[in-house]
């Protein structure tokens, strides 16, 4: 890995793909500075900084601090993802959307087509509701309004900016994942968090100063922190590998097979997407609920408050359920099963075809159950880290497990191309030529 690290500088393309990567992350973290027209900064940061640890914690670190900020990527990257959630689901359930789908990349190009027009709806949905929350609010003490001039007029700006903002995130998200290297959305995701990591350890500094933090505890929150690093390294790279056997096959005088391989199964097929998926639904209720004074909906988002016994429980869930449904969308054991009986491979023991599905699909349920139960446990982390302890939210599992996860990732593309370019370089120095 570490070789492969040190060879991509002399790729001259797997650089310029790093170099634009690095570029797009750059223009994404000056928009999270531009901020909405119409909003008092100062009132808007009286506001927060008096706020406690809320949804609104977790939301500012998705948009890595936009929110806080209300720059003109305030809503981030979530609208995006709650409709790629929409519209994986409705795949499953819509016959037209399921055959689409089977049509290869001109169908997934089509539904991804979809997947933007829902985002700008659910953009401009979240963005009015925002609008109109922000006109109530002020700063803290009686303080100044945050809304300079409230009305449809500051509504219907803020509506265009917030979308647009959106828009262009996933348009830099899309070019990354194209152009770039790893995963747009996610490095867009870990490029926020990484970016307000500075202000936990500066905030953690004044926590013990101030005497709410002891300095004995710095030492084991650090301990802790590699000690979860570690288990998600673990866990992130850990495989089930079933063996392979291809039957021997004789052409002409040759004879081809015979040899042994393997079928690599993760324990977290779903990689980062359940606790993103998960935080992206929790978060849509709580935006409106926070900023829309209806008894019914302040009730609503007064039972699901961040840190309660029932959001815990149905955060949880909603990782358990992507997990599953994640694994399910992206491996198909019957597939592969057929894949293998066509190459004339076969697990030993087990007869082809059919029963080989039900065995790899028995693996993959038993893998998925432990990787869900991992994924929750160290996503509930921050919970009890932030209630109990008083930490900051920075420090949670979730956000470790997204850095960790999309490092893991990236590294693994860039090793990729690495031994592609390998590959390719063996090829042109060779001696072999074809014939004329």
């Amino acid at each position: 890995m570490q070789a492969g690290i040190q060879n991509a500088a002399n790729i001259p393309e797997l650089r310029r793909r790093i170099t634009f990567t690095f570029l797009m992350l750059a223009v994404y973290r000056m928009g999270v500075q531009i901020p909405t027209p119409g909003i008092n900064g100062e009132a808007l940061a009286a506001f927060f900084q008096k706020s406690s640890a809320t949804l609104f914690d977790m939301f500012n670190m998705f948009s890595g601090g936009a929110l806080e900020n209300f720059s003109i990527f305030a809503l981030g990257i979530m609208p995006y993802i709650s409709a790629s959630i929409i519209f994986q689901l409705l795949t499953v359930v819509v016959p037209q959307l399921e055959a689409l789908k089977k049509e290869g990349e001109s169908g997934r190009q089509k539904i991804t087509q979809y997947t933007r027009y829902a985002t700008v709806v659910l953009s401009l949905i979240q963005g009015l509701f925002i609008s109109i929350g922000l006109e109530s609010m002020a700063a803290p003490g009686g303080g100044e309004m945050i809304v300079n001039d409230p009305g449809w007029s500051f509504r219907l700006m803020t509506m265009l900016t917030l979308t647009s903002g959106t828009a262009f995130i996933m348009w830099l998200g899309e070019q990354m994942t194209e152009r770039g290297i790893g995963n747009g959305i996610s490095l867009i995701i870990t490029a926020g968090i990484v970016a307000r990591l500075p202000a936990a350890v500066v905030q953690t500094g004044k926590m013990v100063t101030s005497g709410d933090m002891s300095f004995i505890f710095v030492p084991i929150l650090l301990a802790m922190m590699f000690g979860v690093i570690a288990v998600i390294v673990y866990f992130e790279t850990a495989q089930r590998r079933i063996p392979i056997q291809y039957a021997k096959r004789v052409v002409g005088r040759q004879m081809y097979g015979g040899q042994q391989s393997h079928l690599p199964l993760k324990i977290n097929m779903s990689g980062v997407i359940p606790p993103i998926f998960a935080s992206s639904i929790m978060m849509f209720p709580a935006t409106i609920g926070g900023f829309v004074e209806v008894d019914w909906v302040q009730r609503v988002t007064a039972y699901l408050q961040w840190g309660s016994l029932s959001w815990t429980l149905l955060y949880v869930g909603f990782i358990v359920f992507f997990c599953f449904f994640y694994t399910a969308v992206t491996f198909n054991p019957v597939d592969v099963a057929e894949n293998l009986k066509k190459n004339g491979g076969f697990i030993p023991g087990i007869r082809p075809g059919k029963r080989s599905a039900d065995f790899i699909d028995k693996i993959v349920v038993r893998l998925t159950v432990i990787g869900a139960i991992y994924v929750s446990a160290v996503c509930v982390l921050p919970t009890i880290l932030i209630n109990e302890l008083n930490v900051p939210f920075y420090f949670g599992g979730t956000a470790l497990l997204i850095i960790v996860g999309v490092a893991i990732d990236t590294i693994s593309q860039i090793e990729s191309h690495t031994i592609m370019r390998n590959y390719d370089g063996l090829l042109k120095g060779g001696k072999v030529r074809g014939r004329r």
